[in-house]
């Protein structure tokens, strides 16, 4: 059995994704068979359960079992968003993050040896069903500072949209200009501090289909 995405664990409150579009129900979104559960309380992505995981220990990423069945639809999001295209982590040890995400299931797809535009060195990714994890390397300069023991950690998520540009122009000043994503074929906007939401969030075109 893959290692799927059951749920991720944000800690915003409802309306800050109903602001923004999401269609909300209680405290949660469904895109595809993911859900992101809005916990109204303290920072950032907290945490994700998955499916057909051998271990939990994730070199500090907090993970839970789940044996949920996938949801069988989700409803149209008013913003264009339809689907979450990957969860980014960061790790100050490639290494040693990539060897705890294998050990305990994930699919391994590539790690690429070419800096992001942030100045990470290298990142690697794996395929969860629809969904990529990117595990992005720290700096040299950040390792060197806060030092390499630490533990890995959530960042930000990214989703899909059908239509970038109706997207941006409709969310105004609480998202960036559109540019060209690191992904070939696809381009990217950011949503601003603005948004109001309490982790980075990013909006891409789809893969290309060729």
């Amino acid at each position: 059995m893959s290692v799927t995405i059951d749920q991720l664990t944000v800690a915003d409150v409802p309306a800050a994704w109903s602001r923004l579009g999401f269609a909300v129900e209680g405290n949660s979104l469904l895109l595809d068979d993911v859900r992101i559960r809005m916990a109204g309380a303290g920072h950032g992505l907290s945490g994700w359960t998955l499916r057909g995981i051998e271990s939990t220990e994730l070199d500090g990423l907090r993970t839970w079992r789940s044996d949920q069945p996938p949801a069988e639809e989700a409803p149209a999001h008013p913003n264009g968003v339809t689907a979450l295209d990957h969860v980014v982590a960061i790790t100050p040890a490639l290494e040693r993050t990539v060897a705890a995400l294998q050990k305990a299931g994930l699919d391994l797809r590539r790690i690429r040896e070419e800096p992001t535009p942030a100045g990470a060195p290298r990142q690697a990714f794996f395929r969860l069903g629809a969904v990529i994890l990117e595990v992005i390397q720290e700096p040299p300069e950040v390792v060197a500072s806060k030092g390499a023991e630490r533990s890995a950690f959530f960042w930000g998520l990214a989703f899909v949209v059908s239509d970038l540009e109706a997207t941006v122009a409709e969310l105004g000043d609480r998202v960036s200009e559109i540019r060209t994503a690191v992904q070939p074929g696809r381009r990217i906007a950011s949503l601003r501090r603005s948004a109001g939401l309490s982790l980075p969030v990013a909006l891409m075109t789809p893969p290309p289909t060729t």
